[in-house]
């Protein structure tokens, strides 16, 4: 299979620009990651329901070069759980005041502005939206998010937002095709099984 391959929605050419030169994307959690439901049993212990296919997205984006970060207001155990999984190494719970941390992390990195992005979708994520070199929210984000994006995802936080995320970023530095690809390959051996 040698054909370019591309996400199967829409993405315009300013969104592109501003996403090659992404080395970093961070995420909030609840409402991105999640549907902003918080669910909590008899005995106060927290319950989310995360994406499988927004985790399989995040293990591409940074098998093709992309960090990945988490900076979130709350605290929980169950995100400990699953950055832990997805061998998220910048993670930051409990921020009442996400921008400082922001800062203070792309200067650990050394990175500019321009080469982060950051996904958020209510209006604590817009001080850093209004930083980063391209600010990006979910479908059902809060309106004057939604205004202030160079970028809506067509789904909904926690519905697979985050995997469009880290397909349009690959697919602006040109590694989509080539990570696509990779589940086209056949084993030495082997043959593919026939199409119907």
């Amino acid at each position: 299979m040698t054909e370019l391959l591309a996400p199967d929605f829409p993405i315009n050419a300013p969104v592109l620009a501003l996403a090659r030169p992404i080395k970093l994307v961070l995420f909030d959690v609840d409402g991105v990651l999640t549907d902003a439901r918080l669910i909590l049993g008899d005995d106060g212990q927290e319950y989310k329901a995360f994406n499988s296919k927004d985790g399989h997205g995040l293990k591409m984006l940074q098998r093709n070069g992309v960090a990945v970060g988490i900076i979130t207001g709350r605290t929980s155990r169950v995100v400990e759980h699953r950055v832990r999984d997805l061998e998220i190494r910048h993670v930051y719970q409990g921020c009442k005041e996400k921008l400082p941390v922001y800062q203070r992390l792309i200067t650990e990195l050394g990175l500019s502005p321009a080469e982060t992005a950051f996904v958020g979708d209510d209006v604590v994520d817009l001080p850093i939206m209004l930083q980063v070199g391209l600010a990006i929210t979910v479908q059902d984000a809060h309106a004057l998010v939604r205004r202030h994006a160079h970028w809506v995802t067509p789904s909904p936080g926690g519905h697979g937002a985050g995997r469009e995320v880290c397909e349009m970023l690959m697919y602006a530095q040109g590694t989509y095709t080539s990570e696509m690809q990779r589940y086209f390959s056949v084993p030495p051996g082997t043959s593919s099984a026939p199409r119907a």
